[in-house]
């Protein structure tokens, strides 16, 4: 027979002490580790981190021109958190739509690009469901295909918004700063967008219209490929595209409606300008038949003594 094992004594293991428990493991987010400090510990209550969610929805009205619908897709490149949706019919219930589809697509802003007779743009910007809202009439339409410009850019990269002076000295100016610069401005650590700043957003007053340029900056570079100190002064500005004019008409309490909070005193429709157009092209032709008339009765009533040397050198 064998021999018998010689029974052990297991030892039981301690219980680990408080002192040598692993610290909680922190809470992940769509941005990374979310470290958690106790409030006992800090003098002051840990803050929130603001995150800007910021999503605009881009869409237009039906029928509308292709150079218009090209700005739009340019704008639609520039602006990685922006959504692009289907036509919407340009009618008066459109607000409720296009807030409807705000709502449904999850945004917080609208782009609205209204096509009237194939010739007029319109622009509305609005912050949904509960506005404000402001409508532009869009002039000098430049896209990037026409302007043919040296500038480039990384697509998706976030801009530098620049405004002039003049947007500080009266309130509505104010309010048009503020939305744009919600809408334009692209939220950072957005999934879309690159971690750099390599081009500006111009926003400039000049005869009460917004001027919208995009211009690249450019660094100076060495052979060996790097930036000399102080070298960022020497940067330059190289444009892009695409280039347009806003018109400010009205600005409204709500999203797409509402009561007016402002109204263009200077705005002329477009109509207008073409009516006046026609007006004068019909007064240069009246004038035109008015002169004729008036030189046949003159050489009616003044008419010329016959001429005794006529018939001379007819035989």
């Amino acid at each position: 027979m064998g021999k018998k094992r010689k029974q052990v004594e297991r030892e039981i293991p301690e219980a680990p002490k408080k002192d040598d428990v692993a610290a909680p493991r922190p809470k992940r987010t769509l941005l990374g580790w979310k470290d958690k400090t106790d409030d006992k510990e800090t003098d002051y209550p840990s803050s929130p981190v603001f995150r800007n969610r910021e999503k605009v929805l881009v869409t237009c009205s039906r029928r509308i021109a292709y150079r218009y619908r090209h700005l739009m897709l340019d704008v639609v490149s520039l602006l990685p958190h922006c959504k692009k949706d289907n036509k919407v019919e340009s009618k008066e219930s459109k607000g409720a739509t296009l807030n409807e589809l705000v709502e449904l697509r999850n945004s917080s802003s609208c782009l609205y690009f209204e096509c009237r007779k194939q010739k007029d743009l319109y622009l509305w910007m609005a912050k949904c469901p509960n506005g404000p809202s402001v409508k532009f009439l869009v002039n000098a339409v430049h896209t990037m295909e026409e302007l043919k410009l040296t500038g480039n850019h990384l697509k998706g990269s976030r801009p530098i918004l620049t405004f002039s002076s003049n947007f500080d000295k009266q309130p509505h100016w104010k309010l048009l700063k503020e939305l744009i610069m919600q809408i334009f401005e692209i939220p950072k650590d957005h999934r879309k967008s690159k971690p750099y700043h390599d081009h500006v957003f111009v926003f400039s007053i000049v005869d009460d219209h917004i001027w919208f340029r995009n211009y690249q900056i450019t660094v100076p570079h060495k052979e060996t490929d790097k930036v000399d100190r102080g070298g960022l002064d020497n940067m330059t500005l190289v444009e892009v595209g695409p280039r347009f004019c806003l018109n400010p008409i009205k600005i409204f309490g709500g999203s797409f409606g509402g009561p007016t909070l402002y109204v263009n005193p200077y705005y002329v429709s477009p109509n207008q300008i073409r009516a006046l157009e026609k007006k004068k092209k019909a007064g240069k032709y009246a004038k035109k038949i008015k002169a004729k008339t008036k030189r046949k009765m003159h050489a009616a009533e003044n008419q010329l003594e016959p001429n005794e040397f006529a018939d001379l050198w007819k035989d």
